[in-house]
């Protein structure tokens, strides 16, 4: 097994051109995912003892996050379970990902050996003695570049205030470098759009025309990507592309803005195309992003209502939300689990009092609707292990999952499931989560160009111009 010695200063140095890079892994990285010391490629990756003192306080914690921690732990161990202790400390070569790329080493440093002497910053709390273990080894390997890897931002300003050369936020799973760059699920033409097509073939099927537009007309699309122009008059959506020809549903303006669902049409473009995505039974995902108060958890609701109770394309309706306080006080509420989230999803049973707040008696309105559409209300930390068949499932606040949390919900759902999810990046409530690394963007990235899903960002508040002044200015 080869082996490299990550704390002995006489280390081989890597060529010029090359520089050798060592990794010091945080336990916030761990739980973010679970899998990441096998993320760093040909570099070597180093666990200090104290992030597996915190994991294993995680890990038997009635919380969501230790299910990520003795992911870890058994991850660990599957890495490490044949090495002896001098190899564990030495450093334990990585799985190798192909023949081309060869992997790094990974060892674990006892940083309550080191001497508290010799520390920078105090060893009464565990940020510092990881930091500390960084600072010992970048000291140590000179030629090296040392790098702490942590999500903890308050973690990363310490650690260069302490003398750290280079500190990193993990950042794998992010697919963009600014949000600003976040596909936004349409495309706004300048002017009329039939005055920059310069070919055209049409074809029409019932009410249904299609147009193939030569590709230089939109050389960046993908399916499902729906087009407007700022003549409102046009609007159509991508249903196909190869490297000459574009194919697109005309919808028209009109259309877009006549869709009904529960009683409630669009207040502006962006909710038509929306509406269109979400009343779609051919979309099975419908990734909704946008500002507070611009309609997607009403769209969401009263389209889910439509397809249950009206159409019949459902059979039930599962609404679930996470946010950071759910993980963790959710136990202490009394009640059923329903009971207990209702705190939380108060944002659904508003927009379900909007609904029917024309009805004579909305209790019994209301009371009448969720036994009709049999609306379920689930923790996120409940879905793990379920497989969801012919429901509706609406995923509200996502912005504050992870990727790994995403893809947990998105494997449940099964056959004839539609999952509807929405957030807004502005108000992501994680500690470890901004815009670009928010679970929310990564999917919105990674299922562009998948023909089951539909991406629409509602520009826009209609909420109140109370609200809508709000947005702009505050």
């Amino acid at each position: 097994m080869a082996e490299k010695n990550l704390n002995n200063e006489t280390a081989p140095s890597a060529p010029a051109n090359e520089q050798s890079i060592i990794y010091i892994l945080d336990t916030n990285i761990l739980l973010h995912e679970p899998f990441a010391f096998l993320s760093f490629k040909e570099h070597d990756v180093v666990v200090p003892m104290t992030v597996l003192e915190e994991l294993d306080s995680i890990k038997d914690r009635r919380k969501d996050v230790s299910r990520d921690a003795r992911v870890a732990i058994r991850a660990l161990e599957d890495t490490l379970s044949n090495a002896t202790p001098e190899q564990v400390l030495a450093g334990v070569k990585l799985p190798e990902n192909d023949d081309l790329h060869p992997s790094g080493c990974l060892s674990i440093i006892n940083d309550y050996a080191l001497e508290q002497t010799a520390q920078i910053l105090s060893f009464n709390e565990n940020d510092n003695r990881i930091i500390n273990a960084a600072l010992y080894i970048q000291k140590k390997n000179p030629n090296k570049k040392i790098v702490l890897v942590t999500k903890d931002i308050n973690m990363r300003l310490k650690a260069k205030g302490a003398g750290l050369a280079h500190v990193e936020d993990y950042r794998t799973d992010q697919l963009i470098d600014d949000v600003k760059f976040l596909t936004k699920g349409y495309h706004r033409f300048e002017g009329d759009f039939w005055q920059q097509v310069t070919a055209c073939e049409s074809e029409t099927e019932g009410r249904n025309t299609t147009h193939l537009i030569d590709r230089d007309t939109l050389p960046l699309t993908y399916i499902n990507e729906y087009l407007i122009d700022e003549g409102e008059h046009f609007a159509a959506k991508v249903t196909g592309f190869d490297d000459e020809k574009i194919s697109i549903l005309d919808l028209s303006h009109e259309r877009l803005m006549g869709k009904n669902a529960w009683g409630i049409q669009p207040k502006n473009i962006y909710q038509g195309m929306a509406m269109d995505a979400l009343l779609d039974p051919n979309i099975d995902l419908v990734i909704l992003t946008g500002p507070a108060g611009c309609g997607k958890t009403l769209l969401a609701l009263a389209s889910a209502l439509e397809q249950v109770v009206e159409r019949g394309l459902y059979d039930k309706i599962i609404v679930t939300r996470s946010t950071p306080e759910i993980a963790e006080s959710i136990g202490f509420l009394p009640g059923t689990e329903e009971e207990k989230m209702a705190p939380w999803l108060a944002a659904i049973t508003d927009s379900l009092e909007v609904l029917h707040q024309q009805d004579e008696n909305m209790h019994g309105s209301l009371n009448y609707i969720m036994d009709k559409a049999n609306i379920q209300f689930k923790s996120v930390n409940f879905m793990r292990g379920r497989s969801i068949q012919n429901a509706l499932v609406l995923l509200d606040e996502c912005q504050n999952l992870t990727a790994s949390q995403l893809k947990t919900i998105i494997t449940r759902c099964g056959e004839g499931t539609k999952l509807i999810c929405s957030g807004n990046l502005a108000q992501i409530d994680s500690n470890y989560l901004t815009a670009v690394t928010s679970g929310l963007t990564y999917i919105v990235e990674r299922f562009k160009d998948f023909p089951g899903s539909a991406t629409i960002n509602l520009n826009g508040v209609v909420r109140s111009r109370l609200a809508s002044f709000a947005e702009e200015n505050l």
